[in-house]
């Protein structure tokens, strides 16, 4: 097997968070119908518009290091999306719903700000510097929504979720 670098491990992180990016993209809608509080639906649908726009900065990225864009299954997504289909289920209809998609939607946000964060230091080690700013400003994207979420968790969610079930 021939040896594997630094370019070798950013190609195979940019084929997951291409896959991830992908399948969040898909997913954000379901989440946003099934959300009952109107703020989280519109969290979930801004951040749609704003994944698709992260799938095009990716596609930049593959063709500056001459790939092509190509996606590789994302164990993790897939695990944090099929929880938020086990919430969407579970919890259907009832006050909790909204405080566990917000969680699963964090869920994802934390594991991209993880990716994009070491993707950008990679990059930044490799002397990607066309790539680097198109990760940073992706990692600031995911980094607002993250705080967005939380405000919408501490000043409505969490307190609707708790003062239904008492």
């Amino acid at each position: 097997m021939a040896d594997k670098n630094l370019e070798d491990l950013f190609y195979e992180t940019l084929k997951d968070i291409y896959y991830a990016e992908r399948k969040i993209v898909k997913s954000l809608p379901k989440m946003a119908r099934a959300a009952q509080d109107p703020q989280l639906k519109a969290a979930f649908l801004k951040h749609k518009d704003e994944t698709e726009g992260q799938i095009e900065r990716l596609q930049q990225v593959f063709e500056l290091i001459g790939k092509r864009a190509r996606a590789k299954t994302c164990a993790a997504i897939e695990g944090i999306t099929e929880e938020a289909e086990e919430i969407m289920e579970e919890f259907k209809g009832t006050a909790a719903l909204d405080a566990g998609l917000l969680a699963a939607a964090q869920a994802v946000e934390h594991y991209e700000i993880s990716r994009y964060g070491t993707m950008k230091a990679w990059a930044t080690q490799l002397g990607m510097k066309e790539v680097v700013a198109l990760l940073d400003a992706t990692l600031a994207e995911e980094s607002a929504t993250d705080e967005a979420l939380t405000g919408l968790a501490t000043s409505a969610v969490n307190t609707a979720a708790d003062k239904k079930a008492a």
